[in-house]
Formats: C-alpha cells, sequence, structure tokens
C-alpha cells in the first residue's frame, strides 16, 4: 500500500503532545466526592468501569489517527509486466491446396500442421505472429497480432475447401505466399524478422516465382524458413464417390531444392517434416532457433484504498459518543 498525499502522515506527530497533555490533566477535570475518611473504600470491589475510563481517550486517537490515513490518501497498487519484443516478428505462411488432405500425416497434412502451429504459438506468448495462407493465390488469415487467442480462432477456420468452393484457385503459389508474408513483415521494427512458410508440393501457380521472393525477404532482412511436409513415396488422398470416401494413392511432389534455396538465400533452413513427430521437432527446432529477446516495463494502476480505515474511524467515534453518554457518563 502506498500512500498519494505521505506528507499529511507528519500529522501524527500532533499525537505526542495530545498524549502528554492527557497524562498531565488526567483527574484534574473529573467529579469527585469529597469524605473526610477514604478508609472504607480500601476494601471495595472495584467496578468494571474503572477499567473504561481510558477506553473513550484510545478511541479519540484511533479516529485522529484515521482521518489522517485517510487525507494521505492510501492507494493499492496493481502492477504487471507489459513486455516489448525486441527480437521476433513472425508470419506463418501454410498451403491450404486441396493435396494438404493427403493423410500421410494424422488426420491430415493440413490438419497436424495447425496442430503444431498452434503448439507453438502458444510456446511464444510475447511475440507478434501473423498468418498467410496460399493455394493458386494467397491472402493474409490475420495480421501481426500479438492477441494469440484471436490467432489461434482463425487457425480454427482454415479449410482446404476455400480452394474448392473457388474461393481462391487451387494450386502452390509459393512465391505468392511468401511475398504476401513479406508485405506485412517489411515495415516491421523488430529486430528480427522471420516467415515460416509449410508446403506439400512444388510451386506451380502465381506471379512472382519463390526464388524472387526470396530475394525480396532477403533485402528486407527477413528470414524465410521452409518446411516440406510429406512422406516418401506415395500418400493417401480421400477421393469422394457415390460409395463414399476411397482413397488413391498419389505421389509425393515437394520441391525440396527450391526451398532449400529460398532457406539459404534468406540464411535460415530447410526441415523435410514426413510424420507428425517430426513436424513436432521442426517447430521445436525453429523455436530453440529463433529466440525473443525482451525488454521489461513495470505499469501500476493505483486505486485509493480508504474504506477501511473510514470504517475504523466511524465506529470509533460511536464507541466514544456511546461509552461517555452512557456507562461512563459523568454526572456535573
Amino acid at each position: 500500500m502506498t500512500f498519494a498525499n505521505i506528507e499529511y502522515l507528519f500529522l501524527l506527530l500532533l499525537l505526542i503532545p495530545y498524549i502528554v497533555w492527557y497524562i498531565l490533566n488526567k483527574g484534574k477535570n473529573s467529579p469527585a466526592l469529597r469524605v473526610s475518611d477514604t478508609h472504607m473504600y480500601a476494601f471495595a470491589p472495584r467496578s468494571y468501569k474503572i477499567y473504561l475510563l481510558h477506553v473513550p481517550f484510545i478511541l479519540r486517537l484511533v479516529a485522529f489517527t484515521m482521518v489522517i490515513l485517510i487525507l494521505a490518501r492510501p492507494q493499492t497498487t496493481d502492477s504487471w509486466e507489459n513486455t516489448e519484443v525486441e527480437g521476433i516478428d513472425i508470419m506463418l505462411a501454410m498451403d491450404v491446396s486441396t493435396s494438404m488432405l493427403a493423410e500421410d500425416l494424422k488426420p491430415n497434412r493440413l490438419e497436424a500442421a495447425k496442430d503444431v502451429a498452434a503448439q507453438f504459438i502458444n510456446g511464444r506468448p510475447n511475440d507478434n505472429i501473423g498468418l498467410t495462407i496460399f493455394a493458386g493465390e494467397s491472402f493474409t488469415q490475420c495480421p501481426l497480432t500479438i492477441d494469440h487467442a484471436v490467432l489461434l480462432n482463425f487457425f480454427q477456420n482454415i479449410k482446404c475447401d476455400i480452394a474448392q468452393r473457388g474461393l481462391i484457385s487451387d494450386g502452390t503459389a509459393i512465391g505468392m505466399g511468401i511475398a504476401n508474408a513479406v508485405s506485412r513483415l517489411k515495415d516491421s521494427k523488430a529486430k528480427s524478422k522471420v516467415i515460416i512458410l509449410l508446403t506439400d508440393g512444388t510451386n506451380n501457380a502465381g506471379d512472382i516465382s519463390p526464388l524472387t521472393a526470396a530475394e525480396i525477404a532477403k533485402s528486407f532482412g527477413i528470414r524465410v524458413y521452409t518446411i516440406g511436409v510429406g512422406t516418401n513415396g506415395t500418400a493417401p488422398y480421400p477421393v469422394p464417390t457415390y460409395a463414399g470416401v476411397q482413397y488413391m494413392q498419389i505421389p509425393v511432389e515437394i520441391d525440396e531444392s527450391t526451398l532449400t534455396q529460398i532457406a539459404g538465400t534468406t540464411n535460415a533452413n530447410y526441415f523435410r517434416a514426413s510424420s507428425n513427430s517430426k513436424l513436432e521437432e521442426v517447430y521445436k527446432e525453429i523455436d530453440k532457433l529463433e529466440k525473443t529477446k525482451l525488454q521489461v516495463k513495470e505499469f501500476s494502476k493505483r486505486e485509493d484504498d480508504y474504506q477501511l480505515f473510514a470504517w475504523i474511524l466511524i465506529i470509533a467515534l460511536l464507541l466514544d459518543i456511546v461509552l461517555r453518554n452512557s456507562i461512563l457518563k459523568k454526572i456535573p
């Protein structure tokens, strides 16, 4: 607890002369009964009122103290840490083409990527993170934000049917995915800017080639970590038919050479994730490589907290009045 007007506490020194005055004048102004001999009262039992004689004085001291404390404005302080990110702004660029429905990762590539990315986000609560999705085209699903609850809500809505429903064209525009993420990071003041690009195919759409997009990222000091997701060989792909969902084996075609060049151009790394566990390891490795440096500032929210002292003041005054006009009432 702190006091906004702490100088008022010096008024507590006035209690000293008041106490001295009370001690020196004790009994002088009290009514007395004159008797010739007090021997007869020597063994008389003492009334409980004797023990209450100085209670009004104590209550007045308490009341005076409470008045001063209230004038000093006692305040409670709620402090918290506000962390400013010096190091990392991260854009996640995720492939949502229909090939991400392949089930070589469980339950499929897209859902596995979403789950692991969500764990990554939860492990970095102080970073600005955004989300770009791409298929044959690319757009920003969520701009850079420190509000990760909002970001994770956007994650829940990512589906491969975006292309199936015709909202964007199907395909794999890796260059467009990088370029879109770069547009969100280029004006960032962070000391470190990172794109984590996840795809399961080769670039076959878009107006910007992946290597050109990598050069653009490099010019803005942005590192692009690339992840190729999918097993080696073939992967089971669900195909809806009149007889229900049938599975066909499709070849896994990841352009590892291009993804490696993208990462190398921007001084980052390429990773291959052929299973759920490998994908988790990839994100853990990136998490180790990109550590956040924080500058911590303390902020305080102050609120006046005089209510307790006010109640003590009221109770002390009421008790003083009641005692002096009842049990300790003086007869002139």
